[in-house]
């Protein structure tokens, strides 16, 4: 499983400014910050490496392009930073393809208040986990990646997605429950 410590969000809103001041010097910091989130996030969307790394080239670029513009990051750099992904990985391969679920175990959260293990039992095995995963409509599938393998707080989720947060909270809540329903049902049938 691969473990993703998130930049501090305090520490985000001083890059920030210094983007904002057209600091080169936080572009090379946002770069190390975030190149392993978003490349792990693009990796998910698209399910090919080299395309991953493309998306996540184009990212950078376009923070560059966007210094001293209207476009440029203004209040929440990593939503901001995320949302480009998505926009790129859709250009590059499409809204209509479902997240590739193969690699589970590296987006799946491990620490104790969402894991998979609490949130869906200890017997629950992981290619039962990987099955329902894959049986989730695509934005039940990317609403549980960024809230819970990204950890993308409920207005990051929205603003990347394009929602509301109350609309991300039932999404996230219908995604949850539907997974939970796909993976307990088998076991009332045979209990």
């Amino acid at each position: 499983m691969i473990w993703m410590v998130l930049p501090d969000p305090t520490e985000d809103d001083a890059l920030l400014l210094r983007l904002q001041r057209r600091d080169q010097s936080a572009v090379a910091q946002v770069y190390e910050r975030y190149f392993a989130p978003l490349y792990q996030f693009a990796r998910l969307k698209v399910g090919d490496k080299s395309l991953a790394q493309d998306i996540v080239s184009e990212v950078f670029v376009t923070l560059i392009e966007s210094l001293g513009k209207r476009s440029a990051p203004r209040e929440n750099l990593r939503g901001w930073l995320f949302t480009v992904a998505r926009h790129a990985a859709y250009r590059s391969y499409g809204q209509a393809r479902p997240l590739p679920l193969e690699e589970v175990e590296e987006w799946m959260p491990s620490t104790h208040e969402t894991d998979p293990s609490i949130l869906f039992g200890d017997a629950v095995p992981i290619e039962r986990v990987r099955h329902a995963l894959r049986m989730l409509a695509r934005d039940h599938q990317e609403v549980l990646l960024l809230r819970f393998g990204q950890h993308l707080s409920l207005q990051e989720t929205a603003d990347v997605m394009g929602k509301t947060t109350s609309a991300i909270k039932s999404l996230q809540f219908r995604a949850v429950e539907t997974l939970r329903s796909i993976l307990i049902e088998p076991e009332a049938r045979h209990g």
